[in-house]
């Protein structure tokens, strides 16, 4: 009797399957803590220079810990998006490039909204796209890696 033509059945496939996701989680929480502390950094910085970080709406000042939240947030939503994209695209990579681009363009609005001085604008307008430019490039690369 010849096993060598055995055919993998459905738990090697479900395992491969769950390897993937796992791997691609794993890169989206190492990106997330990378993209929290490059824009808190840049916020810090921004600060160290005069940028005042106060919206006017409220009068309040964002504080850095803020941006930390924010940015971990809505890194992990990016993740999530990745995940489904993955589960249930047959092109997962180009459809997160699509998304993740277009929710960044989107998030820009706000900030042109605030009323905020020119400064504090331009330097929100940068703090987001600071995570996208850590985010995007790894989630797609795994994306891509996991379904070649």
């Amino acid at each position: 009797m010849d096993d060598t033509g055995v055919v993998a059945g459905p738990a090697s496939g479900r395992s491969s399957h769950i390897h993937r996701l796992r791997g691609l989680v794993g890169t989206g929480f190492l990106a997330t803590l990378a993209a929290m502390a490059a824009t808190t950094l840049a916020a810090a910085l921004a600060q160290a220079i005069g940028v005042d970080f106060e919206i006017p709406d409220g009068g309040e000042t964002i504080p850095l810990s803020g941006f930390a939240v924010v940015t971990g947030f809505f890194s992990v939503v990016g993740t999530a998006i990745a995940v489904a994209l993955l589960r249930w695209s047959a092109r997962p990579a180009t459809r997160f490039v699509w998304t993740a681009v277009s929710l960044t363009a989107i998030s820009l609005v706000p900030p042109l909204l605030s009323g905020a001085n020119t400064a504090t604008t331009t330097a929100l307008l940068g703090l987001h796209l600071i995570p996208a430019a850590v985010m995007i490039p790894a989630l797609t690369r795994s994306l891509r890696t996991r379904t070649d």
